[in-house]
């Protein structure tokens, strides 16, 4: 059970909100941090689980993984893509145009949304680089450019749109990017009840969410907003440490902890706009 100096520390947004709000509630509390890990729901809380997938580094194309059915072709001794129109090979990877014809070619199998946007395998990403690879990608992939074209061509830049739209939201925000990272390396949180979570975490998680059910202007959301803000700000430093490190389980809990100041962020988002 917690203590009362631990509820002073875990509860800063009902005293900011309210000054006399922890004197009067500390018996409600005390109650609430001791049961607190069963009345989460399921939507704030993560199972942790791992999935037997192939280890290593991040995931890469593997030529001789393609079926006899698939469009692409191999040259005789050769582990080189050819181009399902002219079928001259395919030098460059990920490929979006053959070179030689021009034509748009099909997504590769398995290829890591890192490689299509270009990027370093890395936690800590230049979003503004990635925004100018999405757009320059679009703009020569969108199925408008392919409309007078064969029913191919129309069927693979509608393919290789859809992957770049996946590749950039997935690699935008730090949490999806995080647990995509996970997901090359095997690992896989998947939500549910999370009975090893810190109690000290969860109360503070409650409280958060009860202040802003409770909020009546638009400058005590904001505090809260700006809390959580600092919160991601801090967990980004750590998970980005974590990964540098290969320390996979303690990016994996922080990735968990990121989760859920995520949710808050979008609770706040929501109440401001109640404001408006």
């Amino acid at each position: 059970m917690l203590s009362y100096n631990s509820l002073r520390i875990v509860c800063p947004f009902r005293s900011l909100l309210h000054p006399n709000w922890l004197m009067t509630n500390r018996q409600t509390l005390t109650c609430s941090a001791h049961c607190v890990s069963n009345n989460l729901t399921k939507k704030d809380t993560w199972q942790r689980q791992n999935n037997l997938k192939p280890t290593g580094n991040e995931r890469k194309l593997q030529y001789s993984t393609y079926a006899a059915s698939s469009p692409r072709n191999y040259g005789t001794g050769q582990f080189k893509l050819n181009c399902w129109n002219c079928k001259q090979p395919l030098d460059q990877t990920p490929a979006f145009f053959c070179m030689t014809c021009k034509a748009v070619q099909p997504p590769e199998e398995d290829i890591s949304l890192f490689n299509i946007m270009d990027c370093d395998y890395k936690f800590s990403l230049d979003t503004h680089k990635l925004q100018k690879r999405y757009l320059h990608l679009q703009r020569s992939l969108h199925p408008d450019n392919f409309s007078q074209k064969s029913v191919e061509e129309q069927e693979y830049s509608e393919s290789y749109s859809a992957l770049v739209n996946k590749a950039y939201h997935t690699l935008l925000k730090p949490l999806s990017r995080g647990l995509y990272m996970l997901e090359l390396k095997g690992m896989v949180i998947e939500e549910g009840t999370d009975s090893g979570a810190d109690p000290e975490f969860l109360m503070e998680l409650m409280e958060i969410n009860e202040a802003l059910d409770e909020v009546k202007t638009p400058e005590e959301a904001n505090k809260i907003g700006q809390h959580t803000k600092g919160k991601l700000a801090v967990l980004t430093e750590e998970i980005d440490a974590a990964l540098l490190k290969g320390e996979l389980q303690s990016a994996k809990a922080l990735l968990a902890q990121m989760k859920y100041f995520a949710n808050i962020e979008e609770k706040v988002k929501e109440k401001l706009s109640e404001f408006m």
